[in-house]
């Protein structure tokens, strides 16, 4: 179809919306279509043998098929042909006529418009054929810098003599924007196209010229660097001809200077190593691989702190005074330490301090925030000595210990070879920290390792596989720290003294937090004292009803908690000051997480309360009993481990003997209970809550064998009573560990009796806080009717 009839416009024509650029009107061009609202619009056209009219969507309307979202001027043409894709597009081939303008708005789906030419004025003349000429020169001008346009293109501009087809011609070659093409294709002042058009080649002539500088130069400066190189490389072949590489000599020359100032600090082995591979580095090529693996080797082993030491003398009342700033309690732990340092200060002043002054290992053992680390902190302060800490938290590498040996690609030390050489000094405070979490793999087992370095006797000699010769590591001074010391291998258990960092009483948390946590967070989040303030009630509110812990780390979260707060408050409420009581905490904090819950009143059959050892401090456990008419079977729940479910078995044959004998007559006025064969007809089933949470050990075994005849005897066992310990077939209670946990946790839960092993009685009640012995009747026991004449209400 053709446009031969002008008189027909202004018609209705259906229109297709292309979201990319504007088409001119003497091009030919395949169009791919994927929408409803395009597609509909051809079958339209084809349906009324129509024309078609192109529009494009303004800038930021892409996608949009409304006429609020389309410039107004467009192309009117025809479709030559039209394919249904596979994908199920379809392709247009369109051929441009005429320009054209939208009138009105005629359909909505498919966009119907009605659409009149746009005809352009005509000029002729001097004045147009200046302005062609001009405009022709500038497009040669612009051919020559950039590729634009082609000969044949050239041609076609020179001979055509139809001003507005050279003008788009030209247009529909130059990148323009779509408000360009909109303004190009809008002009209906054929002098004013002239003006526009001129101007725009005009300053892409510009940009081409500079974007071809800016290239030149750039080839250029390229040309001349790699000129250099390749002079230097000549240079360079020149000098190692005639032995003139000076650089690297006086690189060798500097290493070789470094290690006879270490030589006296260094073993023989040491040196004879280094020197060895200073000759191999001086004969080698300098870009050499193996050349640059050496050389780092050299300046890895010549960084080592060789002969360099802490100087400051050592006094024991500076460590006391310390660890007394640092920590409050702790008073064990504070008094081995200083024992410690009490013996290597005194074999300074006798003049002991050489082959005497061995490293021995300390390992503080506890809960997590117990202040396990910060007591080597505190250390490391009194001492004035550099802290390294390894962390060994799920190690499982032995190269990260001992180091890689040199022939692998990214060898290095390991990281106590790595820790000198960053404190700067051969005698640091290492922490050793979570030595029980150490893991093994087809890597090794990094115990093995350890074994050697925290060995007094071992460590004066430890050899890194990346150095390949021994170092001096016993005037470190080696901490560990662990969580449960039940999982550390018993070689390594053998070289370190145990230290026990218990759990904190509600009293000493509330004094840490009123002298250390308090102030410290204040300072940190950038309060004053008179700024902040928190009672004393809702300081214990906060200890005892929104921490679960042993340690205070959780407290100090929720100290910072409130102090971010007040901070907000005071800034955006122009407060001079904010107080948390027991009336608002609540707005200050969330739901409150009860630490230990308290213990009833009431007596229950089958319910008896036991003490547990938890990494994070003691807990107790309520462990219940229920009978079922049955065969006298036993069910066992609530995540127990292999030695709890032990427990379980032994404390039912253990309270069978007793009901055989007779026994447990004797515990009501001395009359008989039928019970002779009562465990033949009932099952029993023990729970121990929280089922989710695993539980294993010994030493709920009086606890078990206490519920199981308090269900049998149809018995209550006092609400107010709990306890621990160790049961054998005989009823024997033997000793358990972990007893000042325990009893901090009675002491919480408000516990008014504690059933103990008499061993322990014996032994460990001198550790206990004396709060807790205040609190507490701790009665120590040896036979399972001990307990069971306590305990039943």
């Amino acid at each position: 179809m053709q446009l031969s009839n002008y008189n027909s416009f202004p018609a209705n024509i259906p229109v297709v919306v292309d979201d990319n650029s504007f088409l001119y009107p003497f091009m030919i061009a395949p169009l791919f279509l994927n929408d409803e609202y395009n597609m509909d619009a051809i079958d339209y056209a084809m349906e009324n043998d129509s024309l078609i009219f192109i529009a494009t969507n303004k800038e930021g309307k892409d996608g949009k098929r409304d006429f609020d979202s389309i410039y107004d001027v467009g192309v009117i043409g025809s479709v030559m042909r039209k394919v249904a894709l596979p994908d199920g597009r379809v392709k247009v081939l369109f051929q441009g006529l005429s320009r054209g303008i939208i009138l009105s708005s005629v359909i909505d789906k498919p966009l119907v418009a009605e659409i009149d030419i746009l005809v352009s004025d005509d000029i002729s003349g001097l004045k147009a054929a200046a302005l062609l000429g001009i405009l022709r020169e500038n497009v040669k001008a612009l051919s020559m810098v950039s590729s634009y346009f082609p000969p044949d293109l050239l041609k076609t501009i020179e001979d055509n003599h139809d001003i507005n087809r050279i003008i788009e011609l030209i247009s529909s070659t130059m990148k323009l924007t779509i408000s360009e093409s909109y303004k190009i294709l809008s002009e209906t002042d054929t002098e004013q196209r002239l003006y526009f058009l001129i101007d725009k080649v005009i300053q892409e002539t510009q940009n081409s010229r500079l974007q071809k500088e800016i290239k030149l130069k750039v080839n250029q400066k390229m040309d001349k660097v790699n000129k250099e190189y390749f002079l230097k490389e000549q240079l360079k072949q020149i000098q190692d001809e005639l032995g003139m590489d000076t650089t690297k000599d006086e690189e060798v020359q500097e290493y070789y200077k470094k290690l006879e100032v270490f030589k006296k600090h260094i073993s023989e082995d040491g040196y004879k190593e280094v020197k060895k591979q200073i000759d191999r580095y001086a004969k080698m090529h300098p870009e050499s691989s193996e050349a640059n693996m050496i050389q780092n080797y050299i300046e890895v082993v010549l960084e080592r702190p060789f002969g360099k030491y802490s100087k400051k003398s050592l006094k024991v009342s500076d460590v006391s005074s310390q660890l007394d700033k640092d920590h409050y309690s702790l008073v064990k732990p504070k008094q081995r330490i200083v024992e410690f340092f009490a013996v290597k200060e005194l074999l300074e002043l006798r003049g002991k301090s050489g082959s005497d002054d061995k490293g021995t290992i300390l390992c503080f053992v506890g809960p997590p925030g117990v202040g396990k680390t910060s007591l080597a902190n505190s250390i490391a302060s009194a001492l004035k000595r550099e802290l390294v800490r390894i962390a060994l938290g799920g190690l499982e590498d032995v190269s990260e210990l001992r180091g890689h040996r040199r022939t692998y690609i990214g060898a290095m030390s390991g990281r106590v070879v790595q820790g000198l050489i960053d404190s700067k000094v051969m005698n640091p405070v290492v922490v050793l920290d979570e030595i029980d979490k150490v893991g093994r793999s087809m890597r090794g087992d990094p115990t093995s390792v350890l074994l050697e370095i925290l060995d007094p006797e071992q460590n004066s000699n430890f050899r890194d596989n990346y150095l390949n010769f021994p170092i001096d590591l016993s005037k470190s001074i080696f901490i560990a720290t662990a969580n449960d010391i039940s999982t550390i291998p018993a070689p390594l258990k053998d070289r370190m003294e145990f230290i026990e960092v218990s759990s904190y009483t509600p009293q000493e948390k509330y004094e840490i937090a009123k002298k250390y946590l308090l102030p410290q967070e204040i300072k940190k989040h950038g309060l004053s004292k008179q700024e902040l303030n928190i009672t004393k009630s809702a300081l214990n509110e906060l200890i005892q009803k929104y921490t679960r812990e042993a340690g205070v780390r959780n407290l100090r979260r929720k100290i910072a908690t409130i102090a971010r707060k007040s901070a907000k408050i005071i800034l955006e409420k122009s407060q001079d000051r904010v107080s948390i009581n027991l009336k608002n905490i609540d707005d200050f904090l969330e739901k409150p997480v009860f630490e230990i819950d308290k213990v009833g009143k009431k007596p229950v059959v089958g319910e008896v309360n036991g003490l547990a050892w938890t990494a994070v401090g003691g807990d107790v456990l309520k462990i219940e009993v229920i009978k079922t008419k049955g065969k006298g079977t036993m069910q066992l729940t609530g995540s127990l481990g292999d030695v709890m479910k032990e427990s379980a078995y032994i404390a039912k044959s253990a309270v069978k003997v007793l009901i055989d004998n007779q026994k447990l007559k004797m515990l009501k006025d001395d009359t008989k209970i039928d019970i002779d064969e009562v465990y033949k007809e009932y099952d029993l089933h023990i729970h121990v809550p929280d089922g989710a949470t695993p539980k294993d050990g010994p030493s709920a075994g009086i606890t078990m064998a206490t519920a199981i005849s308090s269900i049998l005897s149809n018995r209550a066992v006092r609400a107010d009573v709990a306890m621990t310990g160790e049961i054998t077939l005989s009823g024997r209670v033997t000793p358990i560990g972990g007893l000042k946990e325990k009893l901090i946790a009675a002491h919480k839960a408000g516990i008014k009796l504690a059933i103990i092993p008499l061993k322990n009685y014996q032994r460990d009640l001198e550790e206990l806080p004396s709060e807790v012995k205040e609190s507490i009747e701790i009665v120590g026991v040896e036979h399972i009717l001990d307990v069971l004449k306590l305990a039943f209400a």
